[in-house]
């Protein structure tokens, strides 16, 4: 069979697939369209991080510098502390947010009442449809110094009341734990989800040996949902140093940037406030290179420890 033969077989089938599974094929069409559209090329834009861009020249008109906007951000004083306070707020995230979801997945595949456990899934999962504006809105409400439920607690007991959103140590508590009771349920679904796709058997086989309930969760649901946790954790290293702008800069105030100025602040300030986006640009593309570089290096570690990567 010669390349021409292939060619029109592998058309042919090309064809009969489509019109076989058109609807499918539609499905794929609006999010394919959105990564294409507002993913993929706006990456061609990336190029002013190695020019000195000029709204009037446009961006393929100004001028060559290489990477001068990379060596700014590398000599910056603050280059240092954005690496830093990315990295460790990511970081506390990930500890904290990856194991609560899958905890909070076994104990409910473990209630067998299912009215209280539809009422606790209702109650966990409800956050997450909360806006993050609404949920620093009722954060600022609880820690305010002297309106905030917590604080008057404290001057009932004869306390004196904290700024807690002032004080740059505790920045990052507040961020992480208001982010996992607003997440947690969420992605506990997906473990869920998992756990629904154990063969049955396996429990009965298992009872049959006399193992508790602590066995069955170690021996069977644990290794069950090893591969999703595996990928999750890949794609959140992956993104350890993309932390969401919109939650760290509501919660941002000039008494806490000791700990708050992260690298997706920090670009918005210097892009769009100062107009600077070339040097936006460069530290923007810099860390996209560093998430690469982890997704990878995690996958590679994870092929070779669990047999289970991403690809």
């Amino acid at each position: 069979m010669n390349g021409i033969q292939v060619k029109s077989k592998i058309l042919g089938n090309a064809k009969k697939s489509l019109k076989r599974h058109w609807q499918l094929y539609l499905l794929v069409i609006p999010p394919v369209l959105y990564f294409l559209i507002f993913k993929y090329i706006p990456m061609f834009n990336s190029v002013i991080a190695f020019k000195d861009y000029s709204v009037v020249k446009g961006i393929w008109g100004s001028e060559w510098v290489g990477f001068k906007h990379f060596e700014m951000f590398f000599n910056n004083p603050q280059f240092w502390i954005l690496i830093k306070n990315t990295f460790f707020l990511s970081l506390y995230a990930l500890a904290v947010g990856f194991p609560i979801p899958i905890i909070l997945a076994l104990c409910l595949n473990e209630i067998r009442n299912g009215m209280f456990k539809k009422t606790v899934q209702l109650v966990t999962y409800a956050p997450y449809f909360i806006s993050t504006v609404i949920i620093v809105s009722m954060l600022t409400l609880m820690f305010s110094p002297r309106l905030g439920i917590v604080n008057q607690l404290f001057g009932t007991l004869g306390l004196e009341s904290i700024d807690f959103l002032g004080l740059p140590g505790m920045f990052r508590d507040i961020y992480v734990w208001s982010d996992v009771w607003q997440h947690a349920g969420y992605s506990a679904i997906i473990y869920l989800a998992a756990l629904s796709g154990v063969d049955p058997s396996q429990y009965e086989a298992a009872k049959v040996d006399g193992a508790t309930r602590l066995q069955k969760i170690f021996y069977i649901d644990i290794p069950s949902i090893m591969p999703v946790a595996t990928i999750i954790l890949i794609l959140s290293v992956g993104n350890i140093m993309a932390l969401g702008f919109e939650k760290v800069f509501l919660l941002q105030n000039p008494l806490n940037l000791a700990t708050s100025e992260v690298i997706s602040t920090y670009v918005y300030k210097i892009g769009l406030l100062n107009a600077n986006f070339s040097f936006a640009t460069a530290v923007g593309l810099f860390n996209s290179i560093i998430n690469l570089v982890l997704l990878v290096a995690v996958n590679a570690t994870s092929k070779k420890i669990s047999k289970n990567g991403l690809w």
